[in-house]
């Protein structure tokens, strides 16, 4: 092999293993920032990891809603129509919070079984649920368990 050939080779074999190397980081950054959907059900079966974090979705039962006084503590209860979570956050809730209506909580499952939410997400109006919620309460309702949910996506 002469050794143009050779430095040749020698360059195509550092590129791959750059672009290998570059691929390979980008995947992993990805991996580590992927949250995943789970609702309470989903939870309650022990499919959610811990200490990992995730976003739960469904809707805010009525009355549940209780808060700190003196301080942005606040606690409330999400049901998919077939099991409950309780989520604890701390900080302003979105404007367009309200019970009844469908949320999106980021957050993590803590050791002890509670959620602590680090982001409170609301529906933007009267139509539209994020796809995972309406997803999973379509599926708890196909199941016979609760009531028919009260808004649809469109």
């Amino acid at each position: 092999m002469t050794p143009k050939r050779k430095q040749r080779l020698m360059l195509v074999a550092l590129l791959v293993l750059g672009v290998s190397a570059s691929v390979a980081l980008a995947l992993r950054a990805f991996q580590e920032n992927l949250q995943a959907f789970y609702s309470p059900k989903q939870i309650a079966a022990g499919e959610a990891p811990a200490d990992k974090t995730i976003r739960v979705g469904g809707l805010v039962l009525k009355g549940s809603l209780q808060r700190k006084p003196g301080n942005l503590q606040v606690s409330f209860d999400v049901t998919d129509l077939a099991k409950t979570l309780r989520i604890e956050y701390e900080g302003i809730l979105p404007d367009l919070f309200r019970e009844g209506q469908g949320i999106v909580a980021i957050g993590k499952l803590e050791q002890d079984g509670a959620f602590r939410a680090t982001e409170v997400l609301a529906k933007h109006d009267e139509n539209y649920m994020p796809p995972e919620v309406s997803d999973a309460l379509q599926q708890a309702h196909n199941e016979g368990v609760g009531a028919t949910p009260t808004t649809q996506q469109p």
